[in-house]
């Protein structure tokens, strides 16, 4: 494709100043279309953002012929029934961290990729950032030495009862929508730049 005419699923807080906005900044890359099922609120949004087109409908957007790739960044338990539609519809997907629910789900997205013959990747997006991109460099380049360890630690507080009250910030913390709580939400991308700056994980004997 001469240009990529993204269509975000789900244009939610996430989208706002990261992904959102940024489609449009990329050389040959444009957002030409949002869906949230409240549609006032894919309204506004297109609408602040200058995008042309909204729908509360997946399948509408899915179906856009303009549309081709799809950006789904709604919670994680939607993960999978949009990846799958938007792969059998011939399209690229970029979906949100965490993947989806769990690893039984996640095989079955790969496994249409492949059988779609389409590409999927997850918002594993750090690696792209020019300080991991030199925090790798200097451990390629033995600028440390050997690296013989290597430890991460991830520490969030608890929800408040007012964050708990609030539908924006509770899903984060409820199974059936996200899967693993916070650590489900926040350790993708710690565990992520521990596999691009280290290597795969073995086992120990």
């Amino acid at each position: 494709m001469d240009i990529v005419n993204w269509g975000i699923i789900g244009c939610g807080d996430v989208t706002e100043v990261k992904s959102g906005p940024a489609f449009s900044k990329v050389e040959k890359s444009k957002l030409v279309a949002v869906m949230r099922r409240d549609g006032d609120k894919a309204k506004d949004y297109a609408q602040r953002h200058g995008v042309p087109k909204w729908y509360n409908d997946a399948s509408q957007l899915i179906n856009d012929p303009e549309v081709n790739a799809i950006y789904i960044a709604t919670p994680p338990s939607s993960h999978e029934e949009y990846t799958l539609a938007a792969l059998r519809a011939g399209k690229p997907v970029y979906v949100e961290k965490p993947m989806t629910l769990n690893a039984a789900s996640a095989q079955r997205m790969v496994k249409a990729a492949m059988e779609t013959n389409q590409k999927l990747v997850v918002a594993h997006y750090r690696r792209a950032q020019p300080f991991y991109i030199k925090i790798k460099e200097l451990i390629e380049a033995n600028a440390i030495g050997s690296v013989l360890l290597a430890r991460i630690e991830c520490y969030k507080k608890p929800l408040t009862e007012k964050e708990m009250a609030d539908p924006g910030r509770a899903w984060r913390v409820d199974p059936a929508r996200a899967g693993g709580g916070l650590f489900h939400d926040l350790s993708p991308h710690q565990l992520d730049m521990m596999l691009y700056l280290f290597g795969e994980a073995g086992r120990s004997s």
